[in-house]
């Protein structure tokens, strides 16, 4: 994927994100995007606590496309996976990970907010234990500031 490409998906991410936002949800976004590094398979928003939109995400792509196709698909999220979402992305057998901003980027944003108690748990440590290799690509420093805007304000107000 090049940068142009993964700039592109960040901020569709980001897109995916507001609108969930919008509906009263965690603003998080996460795209499946396919093998040509451009389609867009599907896309989706944080729907609650337990259902991340990259995990959700992935146990749709799992369900949809076969092992052999995902292995070669890009999963792209604003913010880095959570433990349980990089566990659903490696189960799912999706082969890559980008990413917008880290985990201690979220951590900074929520604090101790009980609707988000962020796990110290860097997704590359979660894959490293896999018996299959998942790429990760992330933070990438220039979009942590656009990634982290629809967080603003918005976990001081619930």
């Amino acid at each position: 994927m090049t940068p142009a490409q993964i700039d592109s998906h960040l901020r569709h991410a980001n897109t995916v994100a507001q609108r969930a936002a919008s509906m009263g949800r965690h603003p998080f976004g996460a795209l499946l995007v396919a093998p040509d590094h451009e389609t867009v398979l599907a896309e989706q928003g944080n729907i609650d606590t337990v259902n991340h939109a990259e995990s959700t995400l992935a146990r749709h792509a799992a369900s949809n496309y076969p092992g052999s196709y995902l292995r070669d698909c890009t999963l792209v999220t604003t913010f880095e996976p959570c433990a349980m979402c990089a566990g659903t992305i490696y189960w799912a057998g999706i082969g890559r990970v980008v990413y917008g901003a880290s985990e201690e980027d979220l951590l900074a944003l929520t604090g101790a907010h009980e609707e988000n108690p962020t796990l110290s748990l860097p997704c590359r440590e979660v894959f490293a234990r896999g018996q299959r290799a998942v790429e990760v690509v992330g933070p990438v420093p220039h979009l942590v500031e656009a990634m982290m805007a629809p967080h603003q304000g918005f976990w001081s107000a619930r």
